[in-house]
């Protein structure tokens, strides 16, 4: 009895360990799945979109999620995890862009999004790590593993992946269509002739092409045909108006100085058209920079060289600064923050008052940078004359300055005269002033008040009147001095000794740290700086030494960053969405090998612009349509795949140049000189200190010059410019925004601008389609749209234009004005598909 006790004893101790056996074992695997699961399908999403910012050693927000430990721990918004409801843990909120958006690049697919979503409802199971490091509290530092980014690394030539598909036509396809397929998408199909040849031109020339011109490619049957319009392109003038406008975006491109009194620049239009030439003749691009850079120190400086440096004033000054050293260094910070930003895509002056907080920028570094411009004279007028003597240059030749001389002589000669007029008037009427009065006359600005008491006294109503003429031209010559055609605005030095540069502390000119040298930024691991005086001895050559080093094909960013504005102009999105901050923040791009091929490729290829242009636009890529895809579009809903051609409405000088355009009144044969400065309400003018000062009005029939001729005055913008969301000229702008408001569509109908082209517009109607209302309907609706209405738009028209003859009792000509009001306000009108 007690055998078989003690059997049936140990058969249950021994039954039980069995199963406490099976459910660890159970257990066991199933941590190891949940592990792997993390390893082969969660892991790599944090790798490509979250580690950067949250990975080893990275702390952004106090938040890392390398360890487990740490991603319940959270950081400054609070545990990554909540143990409580893993559905509401933040996590998966910030992924599906609840509150939080993360990554910040745009929102996952949802297919990555589920399985993020079910690692967490799993428990978040991390391996455990052994090469934790600890996360770096405070500005990061230049170290070999911040030199590790993306941005930072040289430019190496990708292999182009192997894709046997009739839909690659050249290796930007390749690129693409491999990581649609890894992402189980496809391109979409290519979009019609009509709405490419619409996009095309508008890409190229910024303005729509001509019904002949749609015509002629839609029937030109030759395998070339698309191709042959490319380059037809690429060769206009036109090219290089629109394409400057992306440039002068960029190097905050205006014409006048900002602040209170927002005078105009001397010749600042040479620089506007020294870029249009440059892209129109297809300047390499290293050699743009080093022009604008350093154009007066390069071995054989040229008129065109000398004009390129105007490139340095076209900041905002601070002509009656309150602290003139400190409005010294705005001028120079502006300098750093568009060449560092616009060249380089690093935000160095962010670095400006302390360490930068977001890349291992040091101050020291921000200073040294800044060195490079320390020699260069600060924007500065002469008062006697008001000729900017720091900033205009003659770049004219022999002869030309021999004319310029004789017309400086005869306006002085001329100044005199005038001026030998009033002192005989006034020397009369000072001689009998006395007490207050005859001290208060020392002031040349109210001497015509104080004469204009002793009429009928001291001297005549006639002789007033003619001194008062006297003094008006006077006055007006004095301020207008003669301006050669041979002069130019730009840069220029105190001579080649440059001052010693330091380390301000915050920012403040009287806190002056340690002494820097010029140099590059460390993080980028750059030589030292090549600094060799020029012959002339009138600049340091610090800026040639820059311009060399941002223009060697070994710097990792310049070649980078301008491809990438390059697809951007074309795509309406950058391959880095940030096209003017390649720091950490800016994660590795969904298509960095198609950028770093496209970089490697526009340095063989001679740094051309237009050979990228030839090889963007040539690619199925570029011709795909815009329409939606219900899958690719639930996949990827931002298009960071590039699954399609992004519809895009026109940007602000576009509006207006089409307009101009569709009435026939635009002057495409009137190209470069100074500006335009087209008529404006007098509401806009009146918000002036001194309305309509420095804005003389341009006649009507010299007003309608494409829109990268107006003038670009800081504090005055041209309402319908300015309502299309035209670019912040005070500081470079790398994206227009496109918003949407009431005031475009107000603008677009009710404005005295929009009203006058409609009313040449309905008279050009008219002249050409003769007194046959479906035939200017017809004709209207073919110019807006480039494309023919069909029967049925068209007896749209004819009826809208009874009704509002028969039901609202406008004349024939108000009707079909307010007709052409109505087309050139259509969608289809104003946006490219």
């Amino acid at each position: 009895m007690r055998r078989i006790l003690f059997s049936t004893l140990f058969l249950g101790i021994g039954l039980l360990a069995q199963v406490g056996y099976s459910e660890t074992f159970l257990k066991d695997k199933e941590k190891a799945e949940q592990l792997q699961f993390f390893t082969e399908q969660v892991e790599p999403i944090f790798v490509e979109n979250c580690y950067r910012c949250h990975g080893n050693g990275q702390n952004r927000g106090g938040l890392n999620f390398y360890t487990r430990q740490a991603l319940v721990k959270g950081g400054e918004s609070g545990p990554g995890i909540d143990s409580e409801n893993l559905d509401a843990s933040l996590i998966i909120d910030a992924v599906n862009y609840s509150s939080f958006e993360m990554p910040p690049s745009g929102k996952l697919p949802q297919a990555k999004i589920d399985i993020i979503t079910k690692w967490v409802k799993m428990g978040a199971p991390i391996p455990e790590r052994k090469d934790v490091i600890a996360p770096h509290e405070g500005p990061p530092e230049v170290n070999e593993s911040t030199k590790q980014h993306w941005a930072f690394q040289p430019v190496k030539r990708p292999a182009v992946p192997q894709l046997e598909s009739d839909w690659v036509r050249n290796p930007i396809d390749a690129f693409l269509l491999a990581k649609l397929k890894e992402n189980q998408l496809e391109p979409n199909p290519a979009a019609d002739r009509r709405v490419l040849i619409r996009r095309l031109t508008y890409d190229l020339t910024g303005l729509p092409p001509t019904q002949a011109q749609i015509d002629a490619f839609v029937g030109d049957t030759r395998p070339d045909a698309y191709e042959r319009l490319v380059d037809s392109l690429l060769a206009s003038p036109h090219y290089g108006e629109h394409w400057a406008r992306y440039w002068l975006d960029l190097v905050r491109y205006a014409e006048s100085n900002s602040f209170e009194r927002d005078n105009p620049k001397p010749f600042v239009w040479k620089y506007r058209d020294y870029v249009v030439q440059s892209l129109n003749n297809d300047k390499p691009y290293d050699q743009f920079l080093r022009e604008q850079l350093a154009g007066d120190e390069l071995p054989q400086p040229t008129a065109e060289t000398i004009i390129a440096t105007g490139f340095y004033r076209l900041g905002q000054w601070d002509d009656e600064p309150a602290d003139p050293p400190l409005a010294r260094y705005d001028e120079l910070d502006d300098i750093v923050s568009t060449v560092g930003q616009g060249f380089l895509g690093l935000t160095l002056n962010c670095a400006r008052c302390h360490d930068h907080k977001l890349d291992p920028i040091p101050a020291a570094d921000y200073y040294s940078f800044l060195a490079f411009f320390q020699n260069v004279q600060r924007y500065g007028i002469r008062n006697d004359a008001s000729i900017f003597e720091r900033s205009v240059r003659d770049v004219g030749t022999p002869e030309e300055k021999k004319v310029f001389e004789v017309e400086i002589k005869a306006y002085e000669a001329a100044v005199a005269e005038k001026r030998a007029k009033l002192d005989l008037v006034e020397n009369r009427i000072m001689a009998e002033l006395k007490g207050g009065e005859k001290d208060d006359f020392q002031a040349d600005s109210v001497r015509l008040n104080i004469i204009r008491k002793y009429i009928g006294k001291l001297l005549t109503q006639a002789e007033f009147k003619a001194y008062a003429a006297t003094r008006r031209e006077w006055n007006q010559l004095r301020n207008n001095p003669p301006k050669s055609a041979a002069q130019a605005l730009c840069v220029t030095e105190n001579g080649p000794d440059a001052p010693a540069t330091f380390v301000l502390i915050r920012g403040n000119p009287g806190s002056e740290g340690d002494e820097v040298p010029p140099a590059f930024p460390q993080i980028l691991s750059p030589p030292k700086p090549n600094i060799n005086v020029p012959e002339h001895r009138k600049s340091s050559g610090r800026r040639l030494a820059l311009a060399n080093w941002i223009t060697d094909p070994a710097n990792p960013l310049t070649a980078r960053v301008m491809v990438n504005r390059l697809w951007q102009w074309h795509f309406d999105a950058g391959l880095v969405e940030s096209p003017n901050n390649f720091g950490l923040t800016t994660a590795r791009p969904q298509h960095a090998e198609l950028l770093d091929w496209l970089a490697s490729e526009f340095v063989q290829k001679g740094w051309s612009i237009k050979q990228m242009h030839r090889l963007i636009l040539l690619s199925n890529a570029y011709q795909m349509s815009s329409a939606t895809n219900p899958v690719s579009l639930e996949e990827d809903p931002q298009n960071l795949l590039f699954w399609r051609v992004a519809m895009r409405r026109l940007r602000a000088e576009e509006v207006r140049d089409t307009v101009l355009f569709v009435n026939q009144s635009l002057k495409l044969d009137q190209m470069f000189g100074p500006s335009i400065y087209p008529k404006l309400p007098a509401a806009v003018l009146a918000g002036q200190s001194m309305p309509g000062h420095n804005w003389p009005t341009t006649p009507d029939d010299q007003s309608a010059r494409r829109s990268l001729y107006i003038h670009v005055k800081r504090s005055l913008q041209v309402p319908l410019l300015a309502s299309f969301d035209v670019a912040d000229s005070d500081f470079t702008c790398p994206v227009r925004f496109a918003t949407t408001q009431p005031t475009q569509a107000l603008g677009m109908l009710n404005s005295d601008f929009m009203n006058e082209q409609a009313k040449i517009f309905a008279a050009d109607l008219k002249k050409v389609a003769g007194d046959d209302i479906s035939a200017q309907v017809e004709l209207a609706l073919t110019r807006t749209t480039q494309r023919k209405p069909s029967a049925e738009e068209i007896a749209k028209g004819v009826s809208l234009l009874k009704s509002l003859q028969d039901e609202y009792g406008q004349s024939e000509e108000t009707a079909i004005k307010n007709f052409c009001l109505v087309a050139m306000n259509l969608n289809e009108a104003i946006y490219l598909d």
